[in-house]
This record gives structure tokens, sequence and C-alpha cells, in this order.
């Protein structure tokens, strides 16, 4: 499968790509030299110095430019991941979505029959390494976007009844403080299904979020112990409590998934899409692929807020589907869109079909991860190469 790739040049706020690509992709224990380097992660800032004393996170307006090695630092109160307030956002109309498509660009079937052949699937999903038993996802995305409303959407379907197991949050400001992960059961409760969705906080939280490119990439590599809170003044280090020295493949993430907000498309500040380029290049460089949840999608199309079936008929949300390949850099075959459970009592059997959609999707890409980092897979490849 073709690499994802992301900025190739200065990316902005970060500085020589050189540098950051050498400690994205090392697996060695962080040390004291380790930590210092992660402060080259400035991303928010005018200015960039390699040597920068203070933790840089996710995400304000990008540098546009690089200054000398000498420029002067910021205060990582000021350098934290925020949207400025000053920095001018319009509400714009959704456009007019015309008539609707003919038929669907993309084949579903709603039916109940489908919806089983899915659960079953997710179901009986083992990971194609005997190493691990369970694919761990990674969902990244902005505050409010539906992370934890995706998780708990995806468990309400195998519960039979909505609940929310993933609290969720309504303010500006993250819910989620902490790495957590939750393991998806089957049917009734029964048994664990082969699937962990990692819950992680928002991108943009404001000024106490304390999420920078070095947690972030220190999650991915397995180095963050389940619960660990994030924090400006704590940042993960080795000497953080339960650091993971020496992770395995099964504390590792194997799937990234970004989510998106439909309704919000259009207002994102313009320095969110530098950040996911920036982001899906490190990720990339670490093997490990990433897909896209595009949520909310009843908040920008009426027809399919009252008929769920609608959504791949609806130019509108096709529309937007393209929009957010182009937010996040990657083609539309790596998007799927998703109706989160919200103010629902009761499940809807069209709403679980577009959910397992999803999450079938998902465990595709981190399958793939297995197969490019098992060794008995790679030594039947080449057995069956050089036969």
């Amino acid at each position: 499968m073709q690499k994802q790739t992301g900025l190739k040049n200065s990316v902005g706020g970060f500085g020589p790509v050189q540098s950051l690509t050498a400690l994205a992709t090392s697996d060695q224990p962080a040390s004291s030299t380790a930590v210092d380097a992660k402060k080259v992660f400035n991303i928010g800032t005018s200015t960039i110095s390699p040597t920068d004393k203070t933790n840089k996170p996710l995400y304000t307006r990008l540098a546009t430019t690089v200054q000398p090695a000498n420029a002067t630092a910021l205060s990582a109160r000021d350098s934290l991941s925020t949207v400025s307030s000053t920095e001018p956002k319009t509400d714009k109309p959704f456009p007019f979505p015309g008539p609707k498509l003919e038929s669907q660009w993309r084949d579903v079937e709603w039916t109940e029959e489908q919806k089983t052949s899915l659960m079953t699937s997710v179901s009986s999903y083992k990971p194609s390494c005997e190493e691990v038993t369970e694919a761990r996802v990674l969902l990244l995305g902005p505050v409010s976007s539906g992370k934890s409303s995706f998780i708990s959407s995806v468990q309400s379907v195998f519960n039979g009844r909505v609940t929310n197991r993933a609290m969720v949050g309504s303010s500006s400001t993250s819910f989620t403080k902490k790495l957590q992960s939750f393991k998806i059961r089957g049917e009734k409760q029964k048994d664990l299904t082969g699937l962990v969705l990692c819950d992680i906080m928002g991108l943009g939280d404001g000024e106490m979020t304390g999420l920078t490119l070095y947690d972030i990439l220190s999650v991915i590599k397995g180095h963050v112990p389940e619960g660990y809170k994030f924090s400006p003044d704590q940042p993960v280090r080795s000497e953080s409590v339960g650091y993971v020295k020496r992770p395995s493949l099964k504390d590792k993430i194997h799937c990234v998934a970004f989510v998106v907000d439909a309704s919000k498309i259009l207002t994102y500040p313009k320095g969110l899409s530098t950040t996911f380029q920036q982001l899906r290049e490190h990720i990339s460089d670490l093997g490990v692929h990433q897909v896209a949840l595009l949520t909310h999608i009843d908040k920008i199309c009426p027809e399919t807020a009252k008929d769920v079936t609608q959504v791949y008929t609806s130019r509108i949300i096709q529309d937007m589907m393209g929009k957010a390949g182009t937010l996040l850099g990657m083609s539309t075959s790596y998007i799927v869109p998703v109706k989160n459970y919200s103010s629902e009592l009761g499940l809807n059997v069209n709403t679980d079909v577009l959910l397992l959609s999803a999450v079938d999707h998902i465990l595709q890409y981190a399958d793939l991860y297995f197969q490019d980092n098992t060794p008995q897979y790679e030594s039947k490849i080449d057995k069956n190469f050089t036969a």
C-alpha cells in the first residue's frame, strides 16, 4: 500500500524535518537528550528554535517563518495548543446541495441482515499476528469532534441499547484528559472483540491541555501507560510514572483514526490542516496506517438527519467528504461518514450499519499494520517470492 505522507520541507512550527523524523521513528527509550529534542515541536508560534526549553503543543496559527536558532523562546503557557480568539471566524452557510444523486456512490445494504453480518465480522475479528490479541486504534481529532461519542455508539450497537461508556462533554474544552482504552465487548457483553478504541484529549483544547506532538507519538509507540494524565508541566518522558521503556507490539497503536466534525469543516482554523498533515507524516514514518471518520453528518444534511440511508446519495455530504480529504491531506477512500448516537434512547438499524461499516473499515487498515510488522508473515512472503 502506498505510504501516506505529509509535508516534505521545513514543516510550519517544527523546524528541520530531519531532526524530527529521527525522533519520531526512534524506538530507543527516551533519555534526557530525547526529552530536550522534543522541544523542537513548536507548533503555533512565530519563532522556532531547536534549543527551545519549553514544551510545544498542537495547535494555533502555525508559523510561516523560521527564525535563527537563538530566537527567544516563548513560555509553555503562551505556546499551548490554542486557537486564537482574535482569529476571524465566519459562519459560512452550507452550500445548497442540489438534487440528490440517483444512486449511492458507495454500495451499502441497509438491512437487518447486513447489520448482523457486520456484527459477526467485528466480533470474530482477530489480528493476523500471533503476538497480539487486540487491535489498538487511537482516535485523534479536535475538541467536540465526536471521538468519545463514537466509542459509546459502537459499544451501544453491541449492547442492544444506547449507553455512554466513554464520558462525553459538551463544552469547547476537551472532556477527556487522559489516555483511556476501551475494549469493545461483543453482543450482550459476553465476549471481548479484538478491537480496542483508545481515547485521548482533543487537539486545540485551550491553555491547559498539554498535548504535544511528542506526547502523541509516544502514545503511538506504546510508551504511555494507561490512564496517563496529560499536563503542560509534565510532558511524557522516561521518568514518568508507568512509562513503558521497551513497548511490545501489543502496547503500540496499530491504526490511527482521525475524527472531524462535518458541521465545522468550513470554519476550522486554517492552521489545523497543516497540523493534521504534519501529524500524518510522522505517524506514517512509524508505519501506522490512518483513516478518518466524518461525524455529525446529520447536522449538515436534513435528509440524512431524517433518514441515514440517504448519506451516500447526498451531494452535500459527498462534497463535505472531499473537503475533509483536503483538510486531512488524504484521499476520500480513507474517509467514512458516521452518525453517532447523541439524544436517542433507542437504536436504529441503519445508524448501526453505518457505525459498523466504519469499524470494519478501521479494522482493515489495522490489520495491514500487523501484516507489515509480523515476522512470520514477512517470512512467508519471502519464501513465496524466492520459490
